[in-house]
């Protein structure tokens, strides 16, 4: 028996191979979940409703309109929608002064706009409760150098989960973000780049980077009926915001 059998989830972002909304939609399904996956490429989204027997649906998180629509294919094709997950983000970089207007107009779209759209529409579509679940960024509490729009959009958007939390708790919804470090995957290519790795290694308590299959693992937990928790940020990211972030020249040394 799965964790999540009978449960209803939609995973936004998950079009890029090998990505965290791609492992969190995979651990999904294995807990016995129906799920629809979501984002702005349809080719890869439909290979990979192909293999987890689900379901495919373009969205533009920037769209208020994609999103309402998301929750309406969501509960035409699976009947209800009991989770919804955004994993969708854009790991911008540049020095602070050198960020432009049109990439900071971007990142709100992308990072804060964007979410609070998902979240008023996915709550448009949990008649009978649920879990919203937002992937924030270890960075919302700790620096990382050259990333203050990114830091300060997910910081942003942590906070909307809790006024999400407060407000429709009553509804039994729940509403909380996990908070990654770096993370192993394809967009980062630590593998690739071990004395990079290692610069970040170094800083986590628990010896290691975080893996995709780590918060997919958190995500399972914060979507399940075990989960007595609402208006959290949870950092999973081992150990990483008691220290600190390699700083720019650690990482540049490591290149």
């Amino acid at each position: 028996m799965g964790r999540l059998d009978g449960k209803a989830a939609i995973v936004l972002g998950a079009a890029n191979a090998g990505n965290m909304g791609q492992h969190i939609a995979r651990r999904f399904v294995a807990e016995g979940a129906a799920v629809v996956v979501a984002g702005r490429k349809l080719y890869p989204l439909q290979r990979l409703a192909d293999e987890l027997g689900g379901h495919a649906c373009v969205c533009d998180i920037t769209s208020k309109a994609d999103n309402v629509a998301l929750g309406a294919f969501a509960r035409e094709a699976l009947g209800k929608v009991d989770i919804a997950v955004n994993a969708t983000g854009w790991g911008y970089l540049s020095p602070f002064l050198d960020s432009s207007e049109e990439d900071i107009d971007r990142i709100m779209d992308l990072q804060f706009k964007g979410p609070f759209f998902f979240f008023q529409a996915m709550i448009g579509t949990m008649e009978h409760g649920g879990s919203i679940i937002q992937i924030s960024s270890a960075t919302a509490t700790i620096m990382l150098n050259n990333h203050a729009a990114y830091m300060g959009t997910k910081a942003g958007t942590d906070h909307v989960i809790r006024c999400v939390a407060n407000e429709f708790g009553e509804r039994g919804i729940r509403a909380n973000s996990i908070s990654p470090g770096v993370t192993d995957s394809p967009m980062t290519n630590l593998a690739a780049r071990p004395e990079r790795e290692k610069v970040f290694a170094d800083c986590y308590p628990l010896g290691r980077v975080g893996t995709s299959d780590d918060i997919a693992a958190a995500a399972v937990w914060l979507a399940s009926d075990e989960c007595f928790m609402t208006g959290q940020n949870l950092q999973v990211n081992g150990g990483l915001t008691l220290r600190r972030n390699p700083w720019a020249h650690e990482l540049a040394a490591a290149k």
